[in-house]
């Protein structure tokens, strides 16, 4: 038994392990997405399999991330493992999500037994398929979407598995960057082995093993506390994805969820059947946001860890888009479903608690990617990114502006970065007025992001949604604005949300991100909000006198740019 003091200390150790994990694998990262974007995940598991910690970065990743460790285990079971050895995978209906996400999964051996896992989770910007940047709109099976990795040892012993990495690196477009990238991974990997061996080595096996159960355990406790807190009920509710871009519009996901004393059980049952189109999420990736979305409707601070996953039982029935059966097209399942399966969690238990809910966000990532030769050096390059958007309003705050919501938790790719290692540029780039559903908390704004081709065709692909279902607002809230996008070359063309795209040179891509719902009544907003709202941009004068209780008189009528984050040398019109 160990004693509370030194539980509390090993598990913030643990915590501090995968965080170390974490920035070692930003540093040394070699693509803009990782290094920039920070669209990877660290954890540490235990000999079982289990989380024992995480660093707190990609909720998409890190609920999924124990179906990856599992699989792993299971293809390589301890005693085939030795020191050094490292597996990899990315396989969506064998432990993974979607197969531009990567992970790596270390054994940490302590006097010749493994006694945990080090593993993290990295989308690669290119892992081939039928189109650069892997994230294709028009997939319809798996087949295309990029080279499937079944668990395999990268590392053998310490050393490179280079059989594992020319198979790796003769199927995507850019090489080098892959390398560096994986490289990365076994880096941060070899970080969690050594910072786990000096906790052995300071508190001993044995008191390391019971701690590891203790925070578990500890974990357990504190999350059936706060269910067996919520009302005991059976609540449902339902959203739709607008399409799969292959002309299933209106995909309905639905969830029913029950609090039974201390535990909860969700149900996707009435959901709709696997679609042709590349948003079919697998379950390790439904299961995901299912956590993610209890864990927000409970305290914050439980340690997210094996046992706090242990009162939540989750029913996706095969055959689904929240559970589909291969060959399904799964690229954006994890982008897209899995945001709007955290919609509808978090909209059932709205129906019981709306205080502790927010209205709904942007509810996509809008992966954007480009594709082609670079003109300064004929090299081949794979551009990807997720947009921010609006986050939705909530008891007592309005929503954040611009910012990446739910299942995604990156960072926008910095123009100076993206110019300098791709031969585009950003020509635009601010937050859309009134595009926050209004509340008595407004609903956070969506951004534009305008990025021109330069000096030669590329290919352009765009995988996103909300751009006909509007995100819902909240115990009377207004919805969100719904996304948009088009081509500027000459006239401004809107185009599908789900699309493919050859674009000459000096082609600009015009993306436009949802705004986050309200949340209250509009009518219940002050006046002095409504009036710093007008001020800063954010809401226009007309809107305001629309959408809210004010009048001309309660407006600050200065200036108001619509927040623009214009760059200098650009024009509004993306000329220079």
């Amino acid at each position: 038994m160990v004693d509370s003091v030194t539980l509390e200390v090993i598990r913030n150790a643990c915590i501090a392990v995968a965080e170390e994990m974490n920035a070692n694998l930003i540093r040394t990262g070699y693509s803009p997405n990782i290094k920039e974007r920070r669209d990877c995940s660290c954890a540490l598991f235990d000999a079982d399999a289990q989380m024992i910690s995480q660093a707190e970065n990609m909720p998409v990743h890190l609920g999924a991330m124990p179906y990856s460790v599992e699989a792993a285990v299971d293809r390589f079971p301890p005693e085939t493992l030795e020191p050094g050895d490292a597996v990899l995978l990315n396989d969506p209906f064998y432990g993974g999500a979607h197969l531009p996400d990567l992970t790596l999964v270390t054994p940490v051996f302590v006097d010749g037994e493994i006694l945990a896992f080090a593993a993290n989770r990295a989308h690669h910007a290119d892992i081939g398929g039928s189109r650069a940047g892997s994230v294709a709109a028009d997939s319809t099976e798996i087949y295309q979407e990029g080279l499937r990795i079944p668990p395999v040892k990268l590392f053998e012993g310490g050393e490179p598995n280079e059989a594992v990495f020319d198979v790796v690196l003769t199927n995507v477009r850019t090489p080098d960057e892959r390398r560096g990238d994986l490289r990365a991974q076994e880096a941060a990997n070899q970080t969690g082995v050594r910072r786990f061996r000096d906790l052995a080595e300071k508190y001993g096996v044995e008191t390391l093993r019971d701690a590891l159960d203790g925070i578990k355990t500890y974990s357990e406790r504190r999350m059936r506390s706060e269910i067996a807190a919520l009302p005991d009920g059976t609540y449902a509710f339902e959203d739709v994805l607008d399409d799969d871009g292959l002309g299933n519009e209106d995909v309905p996901i639905r969830a029913e969820v029950v609090v039974d004393g201390d535990e909860v059980r969700v149900d996707f049952t009435g959901t709709a059947e696997q679609v042709d189109g590349p948003v079919n999420a697998v379950f390790a990736v439904t299961a995901s946001a299912t956590y993610y979305a209890v864990r927000c409707v409970t305290d914050p601070d439980i340690p997210p860890n094996h046992g706090c996953y242990r009162p939540i039982d989750i029913d996706a029935p095969e055959g689904t888009v929240v559970n589909p059966e291969p060959p399904a097209a799964v690229v954006g399942g994890n982008l897209e479903t899995s945001q709007r399966v955290t919609d509808v969690v978090l909209g059932a238990f709205g129906e019981q608690v709306p205080e502790r809910v927010v209205a709904a966000g942007q509810g996509t990532m809008n992966n954007v990617t480009f594709g082609g030769t670079d003109p300064r050096d004929g090299s081949p390059y794979a551009f990807y990114e997720t947009q921010g958007g609006g986050f939705g309003g909530r008891d007592g705050a309005d929503g954040i502006d611009g910012v990446h919501v739910h299942m995604s938790n990156t960072m926008n790719t910095p123009a100076e970065v993206l110019e300098t290692a791709y031969p585009l540029r950003v020509t635009r780039y601010e937050l859309r007025p009134d595009s926050g559903g209004a509340g008595e908390f407004r609903g956070g704004l969506g951004l534009r992001r305008d990025i021109r081709v330069r000096g030669h065709e590329a290919t352009f692909s765009l995988l996103a949604d909300r751009h006909r279902h509007a995100p819902y607002g909240l115990d009377g809230g207004d919805p969100g604005e719904p996304g948009a996008a088009y081509l500027l070359d000459g006239d401004e063309t809107r185009i599908d949300q789900k699309s493919i795209h050859d674009l000459p040179a000096g082609t600009t891509v015009s993306i436009r991100t949802p705004g986050g719902g309200g949340y209250g009544d509009p009518s219940d907003r002050d006046p002095a909000a409504v009036a710093r709202d007008v001020r800063l941009g954010k809401v226009s004068v007309e809107e305001a006198l629309r959408r809210y209780d004010v009048d001309r008189d309660d407006l600050d009528l200065g200036d108001a740019d619509g927040g623009r984050l214009e760059r200098d040398g650009v024009d509004s019109d993306g000329t220079e």
